[in-house]
């Protein structure tokens, strides 16, 4: 009888540093954008290296800067919540080096790990606190 392989522990940071099935990377220069608001929410980011902005767009026209985002952070988890849009524009502030973890990828591995589970949630809490 064959041996069963034991699975490997899964590591946080490898992933979110590996490209693979539903994850990509791309390299930004400054000022770019990453996405804007109306875009389809289609995924999650994660910010390997670098900072963002999160800025809205009144119907006055008058942009507001929401947040700023930098290394570990992630942005665009909207799209987890039922937004088939984007709800804002995201911009590079430095140079940056982002992942793109498609909806489909993301939300496996929310189900199916939950030490990645633990650490978006603490992201999100964080996050909600710090715009109270």
């Amino acid at each position: 009888m064959a041996k069963a392989t034991k699975k490997q522990p899964f590591d946080v940071q490898e992933f979110l540093h590996t490209v693979a099935s539903g994850r990509t990377v791309s390299n930004y220069r400054k000022n770019r954008k990453v996405f804007s608001q109306g875009d389809p929410g289609d995924a999650v980011f994660y910010i390997q290296e670098g900072k963002v902005k999160v800025c809205v767009v009144s119907e006055q026209g008058k942009e507001a800067v929401v947040a700023l985002h930098g290394n570990g952070d992630f942005f665009g988890e909207s799209c987890l919540n039922g937004h088939p849009l984007r709800v804002a524009t995201v911009v590079t502030v430095t140079e940056c080096v982002i992942m793109r973890l498609e909806k489909a990828a993301i939300v496996r591995v929310l189900h199916d790990e939950p030490k990645f589970s633990e650490m978006f949630m603490a992201h999100l809490l964080s996050s909600t606190r710090n715009q109270s």
